[in-house]
């Protein structure tokens, strides 16, 4: 059958691919298996519980939860009979929480454990539209979701059902609902401080995961682990695309398992952020430190073979002799590490060091950079496994049916039927996004290369110094966090005389290196960062990579910072990019210190 509405997958799936795994998370310490059939069931049986609630179409439901099967039942038994999935992030404010429960004037909440439900329950009675909160997990004095699931079966099968049979009240419910019609509204974060709701239809989504149904090497036998929220649009597409072609997806416990999650489960294909694969290759290169003799040498061979690697056999025949003999003797062990039978990672949400790219496409763990945002639900461009389908440094070619241009000021706009309807309850931002010719404007700037999208800055992060000279902090961003030393850093000096950088050190790498010269290793990061000789150290640093830029480019002064950004902190966004304007709060005085010493020198 054609598949117009992003539940129409469910007779695609059950037509195709009949498994006893669909869906997996881990439970009691085994991991649990939903089959096909099990798993359309409970959709449809939770459809009929929302039915019986007299949730109709265009009511919306908010999920704030982990990933987890349940999620994705949720998620279907919803858009079936037409109502609308609000995914919110766990780990965002109360206060941004409130805002998007009231202005999506949602109806029903579902929460994954107890610490959500309690929250969540204080905030309740400041948002009248909403008639009930369920979890998934067991949790006292609470709802839980099999109840609702439970009673609409039973009432789907009491003969007065609406004097219709189920079928017939799920099928009205389904035809109802066209391609054309809003799936989900995803907050993203607004310029004011309140988020904004991304409009996302059936058609958008569909257009986008069924354009990518080449991009994982996979078929119906495979497994893919799934880590990343899955409450945003690159995760979600990407479990939809899963679905599609019969792929199992199993939910990783957590972020803190992904290892052993990977050992256990030994995907075929994974989704990650860059950050995420960052510290896979520190801590790769972390063990190989470790190592000693030939072991140690054969080890740096290959990884400085590695990043030399070029696409499509460029580097001739004497370097792929030399690379069969590291696959076989070193970067075989990377791949066991990941499983055994990673067939390919893709990955999104911000720029990836070029150097990690070459070095797992050595190791024979391809990596697949794509690009995108929530308004183009999501994927615009990425790069894939066909022949001249990957250039290191970009984004990949665009995908089937999208269009890009790059107007004069060097911004990315995009048309095509991936964008989304429009920002909830704002024409004005709406319009402000989408100009009358139907283009999306992304905020990025980028240029297209041969076919090839590489993306240089982000409009709005991109600033003037006093002198008018114009500083692109990500690119500069990007080229110092190939530093051993350096695991974070923000580049700032907007209206001020220079550039200068907060920096985050690897903390782990960092106190080796104390430990190998010698130095008095603080435990306690904020001592540690003052000792003069590892700011000396990190001062070689700045001096190596400022080589990279032009002069007024360079990072005259910089700032050590004691602990890491993260998504708890409030300092990085759930996709893990830097939330500048909440790190510059936080650092005001740091930041006044930067250019108040420089002043008193001048």
């Amino acid at each position: 059958m054609e598949i117009t509405r992003l539940f129409d997958l469910l007779p695609h799936i059950a037509a195709n691919y009949q498994k006893s795994d669909l869906l997996a998370s881990k439970e009691n310490g085994q991991w649990t298996g939903l089959s096909t059939k099990d798993f359309i069931f409970q959709v449809n049986a939770l459809s009929y519980g929302l039915l019986s609630l007299g949730i109709k179409k265009d009511d919306k439901i908010a999920t704030i939860s982990n990933n987890r099967p349940e999620w994705n039942i949720l998620d279907f038994a919803m858009l079936q009979i037409g109502a609308i999935h609000v995914p919110v992030y766990p780990t965002i404010s109360t206060g941004d929480m409130e805002f998007i429960l009231n202005d999506a004037e949602v109806k029903l909440v579902f929460l994954s454990d107890k610490d959500l439900f309690h929250n969540i329950s204080q905030i309740a009675p400041n948002v009248p539209t909403i008639k009930g909160l369920y979890t998934f997990n067991q949790v006292e004095g609470a709802k839980n979701w099999t109840e609702l699931r439970d009673a609409g079966l039973r009432q789907a099968q009491s003969p007065d059902f609406d004097k219709l049979s189920p079928q017939e009240v799920l099928n009205n419910a389904k035809a109802s609902v066209s391609g054309s019609d809003v799936a989900t509204i995803i907050y993203t974060s607004g310029t004011t401080g309140n988020p904004k709701g991304v409009m996302l239809m059936h058609s958008n989504i569909l257009s986008n995961f069924i354009s990518c149904e080449h991009l994982p090497p996979v078929d119906s036998h495979c497994r893919a682990l799934s880590f990343l929220p899955i409450n945003h649009i690159f995760e979600r597409c990407l479990v939809y695309l899963y679905l599609y072609l019969g792929v199992s997806v199993y939910y990783a416990e957590s972020i803190d398992k992904i290892g052993d999650n990977i050992r256990e489960v030994n995907p075929d294909f994974f989704s990650a952020v860059p950050r995420l694969i960052e510290k896979v290759y520190d801590k790769i290169v972390t063990k190989g430190k470790d190592l000693t003799g030939i072991k140690k040498m054969m080890f740096f061979w290959a990884l400085n073979l590695g990043l030399r690697y070029e696409m499509e056999r460029a580097n001739g025949w004497w370097y792929g002799f030399q690379l069969s003999i590291a696959r076989k003797l070193v970067f075989s062990k990377w791949k066991e590490a990941l499983g055994g039978k990673i067939r390919g990672i893709v990955s999104g949400s911000a720029a990836l060091q070029p150097r990690l790219i070459r070095v797992f496409w050595a190791a024979g763990i391809p990596i697949l950079e794509g690009y995108g945002l929530t308004e183009t639900s999501p994927v615009i461009a990425v790069n894939t496994l066909d022949p001249g389908g990957c250039r290191v440094g970009t984004v990949g070619k665009l995908i089937k049916d999208v269009q890009v241009e790059i107007a004069e000021d060097g911004e990315i706009l995009c048309k095509g039927p991936n964008v989304m309807k429009g920002y909830y309850k704002r024409p004005d931002l709406t319009a402000e996004a989408i100009d009358k010719d139907g283009w999306f404007h992304t905020g990025d700037i980028g240029v297209l290369e041969e076919g090839f999208l590489k993306i240089t800055d982000r409009k709005k992060e991109i600033f003037k110094t006093s002198g008018g000279k114009y500083i692109s902090p990500q690119l500069i961003e990007n080229k110092f966090k190939e530093s051993s030393f350096i695991e974070q850093m923000m580049v700032i000096g907007e209206n001020q005389r220079f550039a200068a950088a907060l920096i985050v050190p690897k903390f782990a790498y960092l106190r080796s290196w104390c430990s190998i010269k010698g130095i008095p290793a603080e435990p306690n990061n904020d001592l540690l960062i003052k000792n003069p000789l590892i700011i000396a150290r990190y001062q070689e640093e700045v001096n190596t990579y400022n080589l990279s830029f032009g002069k007024t480019e360079q990072i005259k002064k910089f700032e050590l910072i004691p602990h890491e950004w993260t998504v708890e902190s409030g300092d990085l966004t759930p996709t893990m990019k830097c939330k500048r304007k909440i790190i510059l709060e936080k650092n005001t005085e740091i930041i006044a210190r930067i250019y108040a010493e420089t002043e008193s020198t001048n």
